[in-house]
């Protein structure tokens, strides 16, 4: 078996599979890539436990039709240092030897059968039909960016662990959260034609975002414990966590009549600068809301240290204290798309609400932040 293919173009697919490969597999086979050559098509496979990730590239002068598996780090350190030119793979069948070549270099290789490599496997036994839609992957990536920061990492909430999908009719709805915040965003831009569900753990959302950044049509296919993510270059089968998914909705508060409006950019380095001096076992930062002037504060008592910012914001309502968790409001700040960001509020001891000035067109993000406790401002 042999083929011919521009270094550049496989190293990119080799790449882009190695970020399912765990660093330590109970399997020693996962360690690997499975290769397959059909025609001029060459297929690149890496795949954990619960995750598989196909690369599709053309080849030519292809001679052969066989799979094979060979060791996944070695090849991507080896084509990450080839010149960028075309290279010769071969394979000789019989003794699994493996032979790169290109102008200047010769490199071989000790491969596997391709056939001990194991099956993702199906929902084929499930009687539940799948939900099957198209989606642009920048609504896609989008979806995720929004909201991976905020899914929680509890053991006792392993449903809590990944990204939430809830498919209706005409929209598609992220959701994460755990427990101390959640973030909500609403596509009406995508339309599943059904309704569904499915948690998304954290790796395989990850992945998506790496591997499918360039802008194409996705392919997105759920099914009771797995979804199937396809475009021309890739397939990527992830599977699902198990549990039931917090009723989101019942959490977000219907009515908060105060808003704070704040320059996201100036209120991030306020933020920032004051978390400096927070509490590391208690990272709180207390919030001094007048109509047009917001003092922020944080304290240290063990180090005796302190600090305070004052910014200009609009505000509509009594005067308030209420404090929040500094890195938590680093993380929204950092996600909030617009210059200007709202922040509904009801009480001290109620949530606040946060969201972009104007939303993309088709579009409702909603982030909610639960309050700490302030005993003295």
């Amino acid at each position: 078996m042999r083929f011919n293919v521009p270094c550049k173009t496989f190293y990119n697919a080799v790449s882009a599979v190695s970020k399912v490969i765990n660093a330590k597999n109970s399997l020693n086979i996962l360690d690997n890539f499975r290769i397959r050559l059909e025609g001029d098509v060459l297929t690149v496979t890496g795949a954990d436990m619960d995750n598989e990730l196909t690369a599709r590239i053309h080849v030519t002068d292809a001679e052969g039709d066989f799979c094979f598996c060979v060791t996944a780090r070695r090849l991507v350190d080896l084509l990450k240092e080839l010149p960028d030119q075309g290279i010769t793979f071969r394979l000789d069948e019989q003794t699994y030897e493996v032979e790169i070549e290109y102008t200047g270099g010769k490199y071989n290789l000790t491969a596997m059968d391709g056939n001990e490599y194991p099956v993702f496997r199906t929902d084929e036994d499930d009687a539940t039909e799948p939900i099957s839609f198209s989606i642009n992957s920048t609504n896609l990536i989008k979806g995720l960016e929004y909201t991976i920061f905020a899914v929680g990492d509890d053991d006792y909430r392993p449903m809590m662990k990944g990204v939430y999908f809830d498919l209706d009719e005409d929209h598609l709805t992220f959701v994460a959260t755990d427990t101390h915040k959640l973030v909500r965003y609403i596509d009406n831009r995508v339309a599943p034609g059904a309704k569904g569900s499915c948690i998304m753990p954290v790796k395989p959302a990850t992945v998506i975002r790496t591997v499918f950044s360039k802008e194409s049509v996705l392919n997105f296919t759920i099914s009771r414990k797995s979804a199937t993510i396809e475009n021309e270059n890739f397939t990527f089968k992830c599977s699902f966590l198990n549990g039931r998914f917090p009723d989101y909705n019942r959490v977000i508060p219907k009515n908060s009549p105060f808003r704070l409006v704040l320059d996201r950019s100036a209120a991030l380095n306020a933020i920032r600068r004051v978390a400096v001096f927070v509490d590391p076992g208690y990272g709180l930062e207390k919030f001094k809301i007048t109509p047009d002037k917001l003092l922020i504060k944080s304290d240290d008592n063990n180090m005796c240290t302190c600090a305070r910012e004052t910014l200009a914001c609009s505000y509509n309502g009594p005067e308030m204290v209420i404090g929040f968790s500094a890195p938590f409001l680093i993380e929204f700040m950092n996600v909030l798309p617009t210059d200007e960001v709202y922040i509904d509020l009801a009480d001290p001891s109620r949530a606040g609400v946060f969201s972009p000035s104007e939303n993309e067109e088709g579009t409702d993000l909603v982030m909610l932040l639960m309050p700490m406790n302030v005993d003295k401002f």
